[in-house]
């Protein structure tokens, strides 16, 4: 087995705005096995963007597979061109997000409706690259058939040449529902992942939507390849510090909410060097806390305080102090 099969046993969602490389810093010294993915980037962004903002990303964070959004093959392969000398593990290609703004751009779950020409974005995307294309989707969107509609897509991509599939196992209705919404409302329906899994086998096919615990994960594993975990990774981080463990077989010392920190403030120091803001990282790290005593204040102070003018690391250490103090009264 390759380390990106491998890897994507378990993987973090990807969510805009919220898996910049700073948050995946935090999540690879939790996990050292499961795949990362970054937040969606535009093809257009890559084009007539800051490209190194877009891509770069610290070599530590490996595996990463970049996400792309976008709906033109031609553009989609020259941005696939460039990513490609950034050294990511994979590259996926969004048809799952229900944003307005992802519809307005014409990518995202609406190119559900559309699977010859994201069958030609993926071909596209492969003539540009050796590195593997996956492809994350929904079940359906709007009043498709789960069944009919959901297995048409699924062939085309295989067709085309994917190399995974990674699915949320609900509906995107792009009429009505928020994209709040989106992720609660239609409700899931993972017998239909199972199905699709065991009718493209061997191909990969990777589960998403409504898995919040590691037990949940777990239950997945016996009729899928593998599960993504979005919000509940993000906001409660440390329950990632167990998946190598559980998952991977990986014996290791388990990872303390103090080694976090400290390891956080090196990487910090580095950041704010190069003119990063202390806030910017520290605000993927407010849950790290979750369910300790001292947690509240942990948190406001990693939330307010590191956006005071001057903050420092020293604001991590302490909202770690505030932990620990909460601790020696209960243990006294």
């Amino acid at each position: 087995m390759n380390s990106l099969v491998r890897a994507r046993r378990f993987s973090v969602t990807p969510m805009m705005d919220w898996t910049d490389r700073h948050c995946r810093f935090l999540h690879r010294f939790l996990t050292r096995e499961s795949l990362l993915f970054t937040e969606m980037v535009t093809s257009a962004a890559i084009m007539h963007g800051d490209i190194d903002r877009h891509l770069r990303f610290d070599p530590v964070e490996q595996l990463v597979a970049l996400q792309l959004g976008g709906s033109d093959p031609a553009e989609l392969a020259a941005a696939t061109a460039i990513a490609h000398d950034y050294g990511y593990a994979e590259i996926n290609l969004n048809v799952g997000c229900p944003s307005d703004r992802v519809q307005s751009g014409r990518f995202g779950a609406c190119l559900m409706a559309e699977p010859d020409l994201v069958a030609q974005c993926v071909r596209a995307m492969r003539d540009a690259t050796d590195c593997p294309i996956t492809v994350k989707c929904r079940i359906g969107i709007d009043d498709q058939d789960v069944e009919t509609g959901l297995d048409r897509f699924a062939d085309a991509m295989v067709e085309a040449g994917v190399n995974a599939l990674y699915v949320h196992a609900r509906k995107a209705w792009l009429q009505g529902l928020s994209p709040k919404e989106n992720r609660t409302i239609p409700p899931l329906d993972y017998d239909r992942v199972y199905r699709l899994r065991a009718r493209l086998a061997p191909l990969q096919v990777l589960i998403n939507g409504g898995i919040d615990t590691l037990d949940l994960a777990e239950a997945q594993f016996a009729h899928t390849d593998g599960v993504m975990l979005g919000r509940a990774a993000y906001h409660t981080p440390m329950l990632l510090a167990d998946v190598d463990r559980r998952f991977f077989g990986v014996t290791a010392e388990p990872v303390t909410l103090e080694a976090v920190m400290h390891a956080m403030a090196t990487y910090a120091d580095r950041e704010l060097a190069a003119g990063a803001r202390i806030n910017n990282i520290t605000r993927h790290m407010l849950g790290l806390a979750a369910g300790l005593p001292g947690a509240r204040q942990f948190r406001q102070i990693m939330s307010v305080d590191a956006c005071k003018p001057g903050a420092d690391t020293s604001v991590l250490f302490r909202a770690l102090d505030a932990v620990n103090r909460h601790r020696f009264a209960e243990a006294g």
